[in-house]
């Protein structure tokens, strides 16, 4: 139990940073581009490419990788266990399964987005 009560407060903690730095960035640069959710997931990638091989080299305790990994970057963006994932398939030598990740993440990811849109759309007109 203890274990979840870590990973709710690390992607609560990730979530409204995203929002703070998401709504800063665009605040900044504008609206014309989604660049606020773009320097969130580069950020996010970033920090867990650093922390998976800086936990590697120092002992912590499994709370804080769990935290920091899969509660605030998990909540910060998935784009970040994507990215990770991708990197380990190439590193492994599984070339075809990191295309294959690529691909079907960015695809199946944006298919869903638009089927979200009109499935949205059907049952306001079904409620109208």
């Amino acid at each position: 139990m203890k274990h979840l009560i870590v990973i709710a407060l690390g992607g609560g903690t990730g979530a409204v940073s995203r929002y703070l730095a998401s709504k800063y960035v665009q605040s900044v640069y504008g609206r014309i581009f989604p660049l606020g959710t773009l320097a969130v997931n580069a950020a996010g990638s970033f920090l867990i490419g650093f922390l998976f091989f800086l936990f590697d080299d120092i002992i912590v305790s499994r709370e804080t990788r769990s935290f920091l990994i899969i509660g605030f970057l998990g909540a910060l963006t998935t784009f970040s266990s994507y990215s990770l994932e991708t990197i380990n398939l190439f590193k492994d030598g599984e070339i075809k399964l990191g295309i294959l990740n690529l691909l079907l993440n960015n695809l199946v990811c944006l298919v869903m987005v638009i089927a979200g849109m009109l499935a949205s759309r059907l049952l306001m007109k079904i409620i109208k």
